[in-house]
């Protein structure tokens, strides 16, 4: 039985250094991890690499407590219109009068 245990023990202990290199290749790779004094000291060098679509997450003594994302970029461009155009068609029933119950449902009313 101790055999089996210690196989497991082996087995989870690997299982456990992988999550941990996943975790540091896929998430404190791909963010600056930096704590509020060097946040407020150096603001202007982060902004820039926020601007640029990089990650930064805020940490307490460095504890994380808050993720700081860019914001989507705004087009420049106007969208075009009838990008779905042919890709459906709106049946006729959906211009027909909605039941009475479905109106009254909206108004708070019971059936």
């Amino acid at each position: 039985m101790e055999h089996a245990l210690s196989g497991w023990r082996r087995l989870n202990r690997r299982t456990q250094a992988l999550l941990d290199l996943v975790h540091f290749l896929g998430y404190k790779e791909t963010m600056i991890k930096l704590n509020i004094h060097e946040a407020k000291t150096h603001l202007s060098r982060y902004l820039e690499k926020l601007e640029r679509g990089e990650t930064i997450l805020l940490c307490k003594r460095n504890i994380p407590i808050a993720e700081v994302r860019p914001l989507p970029r705004q087009r420049k461009t106007k969208r075009p219109i009838g990008l779905a155009k042919g890709t459906f068609k709106v049946p006729r029933t959906f211009f027909d009068p909605l039941p009475s119950e479905l109106i009254d449902a909206f108004h708070g009313e019971e059936p």
